[in-house]
Parts: C-alpha cells; structure tokens; sequence
C-alpha cells in the first residue's frame, strides 16, 4: 500500500493503477479504506496522496460558476484566487501557461465559468481547483478585453478628438498595412489606381489574425514613420469574425497608432465592424475600399476642374485687364490735366513774382524817404546833449543831498537811543540787574508766582543777570509766617 501512495504522489496517472485499487461505496480507493481501519496507522502525508488520487480521479474534468476574490498574481505568472458563491468557496490557481492565454483582465468579483481540475495541495492539506479555462458570465471573453482596454485607453486620452491629424488633401505616396493574400489588399489597390493612378504606394505585408499579428501590424506601423517619406497609412483588413479581427484591437497597435506621427486611416472589416484601431486612428473608414477613396482623390475629376479653374481665371485675367487698361487711360488723361493745370499755375506763378517785386520796390522807396526824416528829427534831439546838461547839473544836487541827509540821521538817531533807553527800563534783565532773580521749576521752566506752588525738597532753577542756579527748597514760608 505504502508503494500505491507513492505512485499516487508522484502524479503517476490513475489508469495506470485503476487495476490494482477498487473503490468503496464512498468513491474512495479500497486500499485506503483499509488504510484508515484501526489496524492499520498512516502517515498524514499517505492520508493527504489518497485523497489527492482519488479527487483528481472523479473530478479531472469539471465546470464551476461562482465569483472572483481574493486575486494575487506574484511574479511567477501564476494567478491565485478564490471562487465563491452566498454559502461557500474555494481557492483556485491559474498556472502561468493558462494565464497568458487569457485575454481580458481578472477582477474582483467578476462572475465566470471556469473549467479544471480538483485537487489537494499537499503541503497544506487544502483541496483547490487548477483552472485551465474561465469565461466571463453573460458577455464573451473578447468582448470583456476589449471594454476593459478601450476605458483604460479611453482614460489615457488615445481616443481624444483634438489628437487627431488631418488627412492630406493631395497625398505623394501611401503606405499600406495589410495582408498580401486578402481582398482587402486588392480593393485598396484596384480604387487607388483608379482614382490615381500616378500614387506611390508602398505596401508592407503582415499577419492580420493570429498570435504574432499584432506585433508584425505595430512593427510596420513604425518602420513607414522612420521611413520619412509617406504621407498617409492605410491599416486594415477584410471582414471577419471578432477572432479574427483581435489584432486591432490589441494594445501593441492601439498604441503604435497613436504614436504614429503620420495620419493613419483604419480599414478593419465592414462597416459594422468596430475595433480599437478605428477608435484611435486619425480616420475611420468603414472598408478598405472606403479608405482608398479617402486617401486618393480622382486624378481625372481634379485635372477637369483644374481645366475649369483655368477657363476662368483666364476669363478673369481678361477681364481684369480689360478694367486695368480703363484705368490707365483714365490716369494718363489725368496726367495731362494735371500738366496743363501746372503750366497754367506756373504762369500765374511768374505774374505774381513780378507782381511782388514791382511792390517791393515801391515800398523800399517809401521806406527810404521816412527814415531821412525820422534821422532829420533826431538830429536835434542828440541825448549826448542832454546828458551832458544833466552831468554839469549832478554835483549841485549832490551837495544839497548830503545836507538834507546828515539832517535826517541825527534826527532818526536821537529816536533811536531814546527807544533803546525806555526798552531797557522795561526789560527784566534790567530789573535782574538790581539784585533780583526768576525762579523755575524743573524740569518743566514753569517760572514761580507764589511760594505754595512748590514742596519741599522739590529743585528750583534760578536765573540771575549773569548766569543759573539750581537751588532745593528746604521750607516753605506762607504771607502769614513773613
């Protein structure tokens, strides 16, 4: 029994041994029946192998609904979690092959349908269900990637409008992102050239479903930019299911898209089709042969309005010219007016001229015979003569000055000591000269009246004719005590 246990612990295959145990009416292996009976003692670890083979043997292929918990995904790449429904639960682990498959997102309480394994984790003697598959309840694995992506995309601002670029009116060459074995690629090819058929096109075949698509569609993506010499980027593919369109909705080629510095035009499927690529592009067509009549206007429709647009601007240089030519006469016309009206104004000039120095003249002579009077009458009115009468008359009045002057200085002089004699009669240095003094307090200056106005020990200052003391009072003295 104890080499069955091992066989079972080594992961040895249940068809291996389903000939050497027999199961009980409990489902459990014979030989573990008996293991447990009181005759026989085993080990935890030959207990825990049991149960192990024997739930991995009944449940090796089973489907779970149930609500995701408790999700940890250390760096190994495997993602651990717990099912859970009202009443109970359990772990499940999600090893890291499986997990990469997987293409949306694991969240916390998301109801799936899982599929898998039961078995026991023997280190911790806990039973768990290894997952191999897990579906969304209600809404399709792809369709949940691809809500997930777009939000968070969304939310980074790929998708906003004010990103987007225009799409050359008159483009010189157009790269082509697509499959070389769809009919995408011969619609794209067939409108191109019919509507110009002088474009440069530059393809770049890839993968346009598959698991290495998405990176050959960024990696072209990226090669046109570095390239410097295309214009536009049509990226696309024919119809298909949402399986097969995933590439364009994979992050890889969102962003690629996004960082594309040259316009790209999306083309994915038909028109009900909705990808992210048509979300972030800088223009969505609803099929590839939508797209090329949006790259490449027709030659032939631009070379008959170019035809048209030279009829009329010829027309209208005609015309112009026409109105120009109107012009010009009328200018020339005007020119000569103008020169018979400046001849006419340069005789009136000359008549004037001569005009001004007949005046001039006149008035000159005018002038001339005034100033000899004017000179006649000043002749007698010489101020040298009168200036010498004045000087011969000057020491007179000089000498009769200084007499009335003397008078007046002794006069005012005699006021003056007489003022000056009766102000310091009245000045109270005069009386401070007697013998007498002015009391102030201190520090304010107040000057003393009366004796009550002060206390004693209070400082007094006391000014004489000549000179202060400052003096302390010692006893003050009323009119009665005199």
């Amino acid at each position: 029994m104890r080499d069955l246990a091992k066989r079972y612990r080594s992961n040895e295959s249940a068809s291996s041994i389903k000939g050497e145990l027999a199961t009980s009416s409990l489902g459990f292996p014979v030989s573990f029946s008996q293991a447990i009976s009181p005759k026989r003692i085993i080990t935890v670890s030959e207990l825990t192998g049991f149960l192990r083979t024997s739930i991995e043997e009944q449940f090796s292929d089973i489907w779970l609904e149930g609500e995701l918990s408790n999700i940890r995904a250390p760096g190994s790449g495997h993602v651990y979690c717990t099912l859970k429904d009202k009443t109970s639960q359990i772990r499940a682990v999600l090893f890291r092959s499986s997990a990469i498959r997987l293409r949306f997102a694991l969240q916390e309480g998301l109801q799936v349908i899982v599929r898998g394994r039961l078995t026991v984790y023997e280190p911790r003697g806990e039973y768990q269900i290894v997952l191999d598959a897990v579906e969304p309840k209600g809404i399709g694995a792809l369709q949940l990637a691809f809500e997930q992506l777009k939000e968070r995309l969304a939310a980074e601002g790929l998708f906003d409008q004010d990103r987007k670029k225009l799409i050359p009116a008159f483009p010189w060459k157009v790269g082509v992102v697509t499959s070389l074995t769809g009919a995408a690629i011969r619609d794209i090819l067939a409108v191109l050239k019919r509507r110009w058929p002088t474009l440069h096109i530059l393809i770049v075949p890839v993968q346009v479903q598959g698991e290495h698509a998405g990176r050959q569609i960024a990696e072209a993506l990226i090669a046109l930019n570095e390239l410097g010499s295309v214009d536009v980027i049509i990226v696309g593919r024919g119809g298909g299911s949402s399986e097969d369109l995933w590439s364009f909705n994979e992050e890889i080629v969102v962003r690629a898209i996004a960082a594309s510095h040259v316009p790209v035009v999306s083309a994915v499927g038909h028109e009900i089709d909705m990808t992210l690529a048509d979300f972030v592009a800088d223009f969505r067509a609803p099929t590839p042969s939508a797209a090329a009549e949006v790259v490449a206007p027709v030659l032939a429709e631009i070379v008959e309005r170019l035809q048209e647009l030279t009829v009329r601007m010829g027309q209208v240089m005609l015309r112009r010219c026409a109105s120009e030519r109107q012009r010009l006469n009328a200018d020339i016309q005007g020119v000569l007016d103008i020169r018979f009206r400046f001849q006419e104004a340069s005789q009136r000039t000359d008549d004037t001229v001569d005009r001004l120095q007949k005046m001039t003249q006149r008035l000159l002579t005018s002038w001339r015979e005034q100033v000899y009077e004017v000179q006649c009458d000043l002749s007698g009115l010489n101020p040298i003569l009168a200036i010498k009468q004045g000087l011969a008359t000057i020491p007179q009045f000089s000498k009769r000055l200084n007499g009335q002057m003397g008078v007046i200085l002794a006069q005012h002089r005699h006021r003056v000591h007489a003022t000056l004699a009766q102000i310091n009669s009245l000045s109270p240095l005069a009386i401070l000269g007697r013998g007498y003094s002015i009391l102030h307090t201190t520090p304010t200056g107040r000057v003393l009246h009366q004796a009550k106005d002060v206390e004693v020990g209070q400082e007094l200052e006391a000014q004489l004719a000549s000179g202060r003391l400052n003096c302390v009072v010692t006893r003050v003295l009323d009119d009665s005590s005199v």
